[in-house]
Order: C-alpha cells, then structure tokens, then sequence
C-alpha cells in the first residue's frame, strides 16, 4: 500500500460523498478523499448520522462540525450534512441490524441532496475478514462469505469501500502522519454485539497463531465474491430456459442438476418478490414442486401456487380501507396509471395503433364486479362466452381473475386477464387505447 491511501478517483464525479462518524477509519478517509479532490473542481461531503443511541452522540456530533469546518477553513473543498434518527428499534429486534438499515437509509437520503452518486465507506481489510468469520458461524451460503462488495450500486447510489483490500495498520500510520484527531465510539467495547466479541476475545489469539488470518481471510471473501458472480451469471442464463411472464416452468426446470434447480429458484423468487427467500422455502419448493396438482406456498409479501406446470407468484393486495366504496365511474382521456379507489390495483392505458379501444369510448367508463352471466368475445369472428368458459380456456387461475369489469354505454369493454372484447376494437386510424389490470 502507498504511503498514502487513495480513495476513489476524483474526476469521477463533481461531487463525492464519505459516510463521516468521526471515528478514526472514516476520519482518514474524509482528510484523504479532501486532499484528493482539492484544486479538482470536485465537492467533497461528509455525511454524519446521530443515531442518538449514545449519551456521546451530541459531542461526536460537535466534533464532526468543528473539524470539517477547521478543514474548510483550510482550503478544503469539504462540507458536512447531518442526519439526526428520531425513531428507535423495535423491541427484540437485533440494534446492530436497526442501526445499520437506518445509518444506510439516511446516508442515501443525505447523498440525493448533496446531489452526490457516489458514497465512500472507510471498511478496511480486518473488516472483510471479521465479516468472513461471522458469516461463516451464522452458517452462510456463498453470498454471505462473500463478505462485503468493494462497489455495488443500490437505489441510484454507488456505494465504494475503496480501502477494502488495506490492512488497518496503515490507516493508523496514515491518521499518526497527518496528527488527525477522531471520536472512539464506547459501544465497541461492548461485548453484547457479535462483532465485538470476535473483535475483542477471538480476534488477539487468532492472529497470534496465525499472523497472516487477516490477508487470508479477506482473500477468501474475495475468492468467495468472484464465485457468488459467476453463480448469477450462471442463474441467468437458466432463468431464460426455464422461466417467462407466465411463470416458471416446472418442467424444464426439473431437467437442471439439482445444484442449478437451488440457485434459479432462488434468483427467480428473489426475481418476482423483490426480497431473498429463506433458504428453508427454497429448500421446501426444490422437493415439494415435482409434485402434481395444485399446491402454495407462502412467504413474506405474496403466495406462491403450482398452477399448470407452472410455479406463479402472487403479491399480496394491499390492506384496504376499512368501508371504502368501490369507485364506480372512471374517464381516461390519455394514456397513464390509473387506481380507481376500493378495488386494489390500477388500470395501465398504453396508446396503440391496432387492438386498442377507441380513445371516445373511454371518456365515460362504468366499474362493476362480476355478477356472473358476462359474455366476453374473445377475437373477431368468434362466438361470446361466459367468463367463466372464458378463464377456463386460456387457463387463468381464479386468483388472478381480480379488478373490475370496464364497460361504456352499457357494452362490456375490458375484462382483467382477458383482455379488450372484440366487440369494441378500435378502426385503423383511429386514436386508441389498449388496457390492462395491474393488481396493488
């Protein structure tokens, strides 16, 4: 390492933000992200957040102030914003876990109105290898001995740990050189916190009987990352076999070695439900989904079903108003999102050039529930059915048969999962619409 660690590239952005608390890793990496972006044309912004979980948060807060005003003083090109929590974690929940997910949110918060893409974190090589060794007690798969990521980019901010592969004890060398003055957080001696503990018991005699535990370790994580990459690459590639907008096709993914089966189900459910699922469902649908006939499966924000051959997943509607009347009437003039109150979801109306319905034969739409007794004409030239015929054919569960029934002038217009009756399809040439049901 150089006698002076180099953070991120300056000329990478006109304004770069470091996650600042005042301790001694990220106080380094403030002074030398400055001194790097001085005479550059580059805004340097410190980002300090007061979790108020200690009696000494307002004075690491007075002296985050005091340095980056002394260092702009200096001719620093460093401003500092602030966040202060105002809520707490819930009770029974894990601090360490709640600190974390708020410091990120509010560390993001504070990047967009610096104006800032890319936020520095000063984790340093011991950090990567404490990070191995917990993940690896807690019995984690590939992703969680992967430690953490030297850039991933989250929520449209790039988040950088450019001191990843430096040992600590150049950080102490480099704070010593430029006589820096930092904070010491006194919840690092407290041994309630998992971190702690390794970092106090284990850590001295680990490195004791092994000198190199911390190159070693972190080269691990590193080795574990480039493998957790070719992984999802490798998912990917199964997901366009096996999976569509229809859902997965249990069929073809049967045909995967089992290894590969583990790994798309678990990137396609993480796919459609936005979150990770817990390795014992993924461990419950790689032996139960060879099964035939319905079947479901629940996790946090949706249900899943076997339907067909296929694995669907379902978001869960979102929790309605408590006696809120159904809207009833709706006027679309334009294409857009439209979510007529009390039925759960939204109508999509996409312009079109063929298959739509005319744009004058939606100024004035009726919503109803089904009644029973509908006919839908499902293409020109063939006979009206039932709905219920109508399902049945192209295989539509009842579960996805949800949102109103659209009608004008009395004539039936739209059905959610079936789609625009042909009985009202729109003439070439003339400004149309084409519909579809989004559910909440």
């Amino acid at each position: 390492m150089a006698a002076t660690p180099t953070p991120a590239t300056a000329e990478s952005s006109h304004c770069i933000a470091v996650a600042y608390s005042a301790g001694r890793d990220s106080t380094a990496l403030l002074h030398a992200t400055a001194l790097a972006a001085a005479g550059q044309g580059v805004q340097v912004v410190a980002l300090h957040v007061h979790h108020g979980l200690s009696p000494h948060a307002d004075d690491w807060l007075a002296h985050a102030q005091a340095q980056c005003t002394r260092w702009a003083q200096q001719g620093l090109p460093l401003r500092l914003l602030t966040h202060r929590l105002t809520e707490r974690p819930p009770a029974g929940d894990s601090i360490e876990a709640w600190a974390r997910q708020a410091r990120y949110r509010a560390l993001r918060h504070m990047a967009i109105e610096a104006g800032a893409h890319i936020v520095l974190l000063a984790h340093h090589q011991r950090d990567q290898a404490e990070t191995l060794l917990l993940q690896a007690l807690r019995g984690a798969g590939v992703a969680g001995l992967a430690g953490m990521p030297r850039e991933v980019e989250r929520d449209g901010i790039t988040w950088l740990r450019p001191w990843l592969s430096h040992p600590r004890e150049a950080i102490e060398a480099y704070v010593r050189r430029h006589r820096l003055r930092y904070v010491d957080d006194d919840s690092n001696e407290d041994a309630r916190f998992a971190r702690n503990r390794l970092r106090l018991r284990v850590w001295p005699a680990l490195s004791q009987a092994f000198p190199q535990a911390e190159a070693s370790l972190a080269d691990a994580a590193t080795w574990a990352g480039e493998a957790l990459a070719c992984l999802a690459e490798l998912a990917l590639m199964d997901m366009a076999l096996v999976s569509t907008e229809a859902g997965l096709n249990i069929k073809s993914w049967r045909g995967l070695s089992e290894a590969r089966q583990t790994q798309v189900l678990r990137a396609w459910l993480k796919a459609v439900s936005g979150r990770s699922a817990a390795a014992s469902l993924v461990q419950r649908l790689a032996h139960e989904l060879p099964g035939t006939g319905p079947a479901q499966w629940e996790l946090p924000g949706g249900v899943l079903r076997r339907h067909r051959g296929r694995l669907l997943f379902t978001a869960d509607a979102p929790v309605p108003v408590v006696d809120a009347a159904r809207q009833s009437s709706l006027r679309i003039l334009r294409a857009g999102r439209f979510a007529p109150a009390g039925w759960g979801g939204e109508l999509v109306a996409t312009r079109v050039k063929e298959g739509g319905v005319p744009l004058a034969w939606l100024a004035h739409l009726e919503l109803r529930p089904r009644e029973g007794g509908e006919q839908f004409q499902a293409g020109i030239g063939r006979p009206a059915r039932s709905l219920k015929k109508q399902y049945q054919d192209v295989g539509i569960p009842d579960w996805e048969r949800k949102g109103p029934l659209v009608y004008s002038g009395g004539q039936l217009v739209f059905v959610p999962g079936l789609g625009v009756d042909a009985r009202v399809l729109a003439l070439p040439g003339q400004p149309q619409l084409i519909l579809h049901w989004r559910s909440g």
